[in-house]
């Protein structure tokens, strides 16, 4: 008897340790639709991992970005971000599908997962982290209109090292503020996000310009920047 009153109790207590989890996060994103984040959880991992590196940042309002750049990045990581509710569910399945088959497990994840995931995750491929990142990313399409998760993902995405967010992004590597990109320069910098450690805005490979080449046509083909008027 007492042994089924300790399990009891210890459901119990998990039980409210994941209610008050659930709701800190619930919280937390309800402060950020209207508060901009202090910072990220890869900023503060980037700073503990290079103590004597300086992290450049600089927060802008999304009417403050060249409307290229929002494009530039639907148009190259999530062309269905205006009508999916945070997550791609065919991409996943598609994703799953090609693992299974062997080809390794590759992401998938939206614009709205990526925010969640850079505000409050870690990097890495595991199923833990990946399912974890898509219940946020629902949360946070439940709980943000767009333009919100477009405003945030601009502001904390990093573009080389120790470089977060569009602003500091332009102004390092075009010496100009955000609001004056232009649609090849803003094509060029989302073509490194998908590793931005290993890719360069300043030395762009060549697979850098091709990407850069194929965002840019990719901008004209969803219609140039009537595509994201109506968020």
């Amino acid at each position: 008897m007492a042994r089924r009153s300790m399990v009891r109790w210890l459901f119990r207590a998990m039980a409210w340790v994941l209610f008050t989890l659930v709701l800190l996060f619930v919280s937390l994103l309800l402060l950020f639709r209207y508060v901009n984040p202090p910072t990220s959880a890869f900023i503060v991992s980037y700073s503990i991992a290079n103590p004597d590196q300086k992290v450049r940042q600089q927060w802008v309002s999304l009417s403050d970005i060249s409307p290229w750049m929002p494009l530039a990045v639907v148009a190259s990581e999530d062309q269905r971000f205006p009508d999916h509710w945070g997550v791609d569910f065919s991409a996943i399945r598609q994703a799953l599908a090609e693992y299974h088959a062997g080809e390794g497990l590759r992401g998938a994840s939206t614009i709205t997962q990526q925010t969640a995931k850079n505000l409050f995750l870690w990097n890495g491929r595991s199923f833990v982290r990946k399912a974890m990142e898509a219940g946020l990313g629902l949360a946070v399409d439940g709980l943000w209109p767009k333009r919100r998760i477009l405003e945030v993902y601009l502001n904390i995405a990093e573009f080389g090292p120790g470089i977060y967010g569009v602003e500091a992004a332009s102004q390092v590597y075009f010496g100009i503020p955000a609001r004056q990109l232009s649609a090849e320069q803003a094509a060029r910098l989302a073509a490194v996000l998908p590793n931005p450690k290993v890719l360069s805005v300043a030395s762009p490979s060549a697979y850098v310009r091709d990407r850069a080449f194929w965002i840019r046509g990719q901008m004209d083909q969803l219609s140039g920047l009537q595509y994201l008027k109506g968020l």
